[in-house]
């Protein structure tokens, strides 16, 4: 009955433990919810989780959906959410964090010693039972530390959640506004292939000079070639956007677009306190502050354990069958004689210090950003509204003034074709400028939120790769050529 009472006597605290144990309890689900809520109120779109097949059945539903009709910037934006399969290793990134933040919870394990001595005809059997009294002391600076780490993954996440949509917003601006710039250029080829076709027949008659007809058949030539380009370019960027969407298999070829990019706002977002919203929700500032306090529990941690790694508590129990049973405790201490730890703790505040100023580096260059994408998006409405209201409308008088003109047999059919192509390159130039607008304000909205990735620039600058602008000065060659 003793040997029952002392054995229930030592089962205690490690029933006790293991009920402390069972309260920390993991959940994926909790680690991931943060950044699903960031995605509704930032993207206003779904970032699900998709661990079971039922969950990647609803994921294809919604995907199908959104397929089924032409695509928006914003259905653009929630495919992407739902087919990027990094997104999704992302999430399963924050269940492992979401673990390691669980393991600080967790009571460290005593440890329990047996030893069987024999010394003639005595037994002497020997029981130990330790507790690492110093990771108990010191487990609230690993916990908070746990948590802060969990939250900086969950930052990461963050921003690639913001770069995926963000990179897929602007794949669908350049696919719409290289569509369109393909369905100008057909009209351009169209009015150059009439052009030549009558300059041929007119100077068949005799009415048009062979220098006349050289000049329309350079037109149609650079037509088509601009033609080529601005397919090429189609084909190119509406690539992209499968790519930046996820899509595959039967689902590229149901992809439909609108025909048109939206038009331009007639008034410039209110830009006043930009620059505080941005200090106040950008990913990389609140990354840096959260580093910063991590590394301030690791400086208090360090100081804990700074002088002193090694403190044990011990419960001996030594049995013998000659001798009465012995009972009593140990500790463990490690003699700091050699090393008092001021190294440990002088990195630890060294460390903390750097993380400071870095993160007030980040949000001297964040403010920075944003002033910087602001003017972009400014400057881009100001240019795309001046094509709205200026350039077009004038462009439209023009080839109203020159129709008449032609009605009263004042210019000829050569001059009027010609002022068509004048009217189609001040349209190309129309859509350039509001296809750039809309490319600007992503990149605005997205620095209010976090910074611009290259992966994200890119679509930026495909505006001014090769192939449109080779496509940019066939049209004007085009246009120029006819006078």
């Amino acid at each position: 009955m003793s040997s029952l009472k002392k054995s229930g006597r030592v089962a205690v605290p490690l029933l006790l433990a293991l009920m402390l144990s069972a309260c920390a309890s993991l959940s994926p689900e909790r680690a991931a919810a943060p950044v699903q809520q960031q995605s509704r109120d930032w993207l206003g779109a779904d970032l699900p989780l998709q661990r079971d097949d039922d969950q990647r059945a609803a994921a294809r539903a919604r995907s199908e959906a959104l397929l089924a009709q032409p695509l928006d910037a914003q259905g653009a934006v929630q495919l992407a959410l739902l087919n990027h399969r990094g997104l999704q290793a992302a999430l399963r990134g924050l269940g492992m964090a979401e673990a390691e933040r669980v393991q600080t919870l967790l009571w460290p394990n005593p440890v329990l010693n047996i030893g069987r001595l024999v010394r003639g005809d005595e037994r002497e059997i020997e029981r130990g039972l330790e507790f690492n009294l110093l990771a108990l002391l010191s487990r609230g600076a690993r916990q908070e530390a746990g948590a802060r780490a969990l939250e900086r993954e969950q930052a990461r996440v963050a921003q690639q959640l913001l770069d995926v949509a963000g990179q897929a917003r602007r794949g669908w601006v350049q696919a719409v506004a290289s569509q369109e710039q393909l369905t100008q250029a057909q009209t351009v080829l169209d009015s150059a292939s009439a052009g030549a076709e009558l300059a041929a027949r007119m100077r068949q008659s005799g009415n048009v000079s062979a220098l006349r007809l050289a000049r329309e058949r350079a037109v149609l030539a650079e037509a088509q070639l601009a033609m080529e380009q601005a397919r090429l370019a189609a084909v190119r960027d509406r690539e992209a956007l499968i790519r930046a969407i996820g899509l595959w298999g039967d689902d590229v070829a149901a992809l439909k677009l609108p025909q048109r990019l939206p038009e331009v706002p007639a008034e410039f977002r209110a830009a006043d306190d930009l620059e505080r919203q941005a200090v106040a929700q950008r990913l990389d500032i609140l990354a840096a502050k959260r580093e910063s306090g991590q590394l301030a529990a690791q400086l208090g941690l360090t100081r804990q354990t700074g002088r002193v790694n090694v403190l044990q508590l011990g419960v001996q129990r030594n049995s013998s069958n000659e001798a009465p049973t012995q009972r009593g405790v140990d500790l463990s201490v490690e003699l700091p004689l050699f090393d008092w730890g001021q190294a440990r703790v002088a990195g630890a505040r060294e460390a903390y210090g750097q993380s400071l100023e870095r993160a007030a580096q980040i949000a001297i260059d964040a403010r920075s950003e944003v002033r910087v994408a602001r003017a972009q998006a400014e400057a881009a409405w100001r240019i795309a509204r001046r094509h709205h209201d200026e350039l077009l409308p004038l462009a439209r008088q023009v080839s109203d003034e020159t129709l008449l003109r032609y009605n009263g047999m004042l210019v000829g059919v050569m001059e009027l074709l010609a002022d068509a192509r004048d009217q189609a390159r001040a349209v190309s130039a129309a859509l350039n400028a509001q296809r750039d607008y809309w490319l600007a304000e992503s990149a605005l909205s997205q620095s209010l939120l976090g910074p611009l990735r290259e992966s994200g620039a890119g679509a930026t600058s495909a505006a001014n790769s090769p192939a449109s602008s080779t496509a940019a000065a066939s049209l004007e060659a085009a246009g120029g050529a006819a006078h």
